[in-house]
């Protein structure tokens, strides 16, 4: 059993940084207050390893809204093929795309062996609670995996005029409400602490048993105290650890996550591991 779970893991790739979030790359790592450089994913296997930690890796399709490239569900599943004892492949398709996206998602997760979907509705520019995208979370809840959603404020195209055009309204989980009650048979991740909108996503999670937060994008050290009391209580079940690789690293979050005064030592075995063993079906 690995040591922990990384839930939110980029590739650090040329297909990703120069391809999918091309002209966002230099406004997060401004925002994230650190230089992305590219590298194989044979290092970051190594890095995985050497820490024994799973990641789980996600795809990225945003091309209507962002005229980008997508990373593509075959690159990743190709290298979670590769290294299947460090990583994990969450599909990820662009909602616009109507019929096709939900053709892919199955193909990812039927023929691909995917174990997830991945969305981010800042960049994809789209509400998860309008109904015209139900189909193909009903898809996806049909396949039974879990679906993984953006939420709060971004660091890509952060600081800059506009935000480069990127509406952070998109990304209020109150949206993902709707969906976690219309679909109640899909597990649905918010991902990061949802800030300014964490009260909001901590009363969802407290509401509705089939929506869970992972922590990633964040210092353990500065995530909104409001979190922390309930990850060390009333919602431990439900929290889980991500790094946001490689804009944070897996050693820098644990590390600071291990600084951190009130975690019994159960509670963080859940955070970092058992919670997302069981989203994931990891026996």
């Amino acid at each position: 059993m690995p040591k922990a779970i990384d839930m939110h893991v980029h590739l650090p790739t040329a297909s990703f940084l120069d391809g999918a979030v091309r002209i966002y790359r230099l406004a997060a790592e401004k925002f994230f207050r650190t230089n992305v450089p590219i590298r194989e994913m044979e290092e970051v296997a190594q890095l995985y390893a050497d820490l024994d930690i799973v990641g789980v890796l996600l795809a990225w399709d945003a091309e209507t809204a962002t005229g980008l490239p997508p990373l593509t569900n075959d690159e990743v599943a190709g290298i979670v093929k590769k290294y299947p004892r460090q990583f994990i492949g969450f599909a990820s398709v662009d909602p616009w795309k109507g019929r096709r996206a939900i053709d892919e998602m199955e193909r990812a997760i039927t023929e691909l062996g995917m174990s997830g979907a991945k969305f981010h509705p800042g960049i994809q520019a789209f509400y998860p609670n309008d109904t015209r995208f139900s189909p193909l979370f009903e898809k996806i809840c049909q396949l039974k995996v879990p679906a993984l959603f953006h939420t709060g404020t971004n660091g890509l195209g952060a600081g800059q005029p506009g935000g480069m055009g990127i509406k952070l309204d998109y990304t209020r989980p109150i949206y993902l409400d709707s969906v976690a009650a219309e679909f109640p048979g899909l597990t649905i991740i918010g991902a990061h602490p949802a800030w300014p909108w964490h009260e909001e996503m901590l009363a969802i999670i407290g509401h509705k048993s089939n929506v869970f937060m992972d922590l990633s994008g964040w210092s353990p050290r500065y995530i909104p105290k409001e979190i922390m009391d309930e990850a060390r209580t009333r919602l431990q079940d439900r929290i889980l650890f991500g790094s946001d690789y490689p804009f944070i690293t897996p050693e820098r979050w644990l590390k600071d996550f291990d600084s951190l005064e009130g975690f019994s030592p159960d509670v963080r075995r859940k955070i970092l591991h058992d919670n997302a063993a069981k989203i994931l079906k990891l026996g």
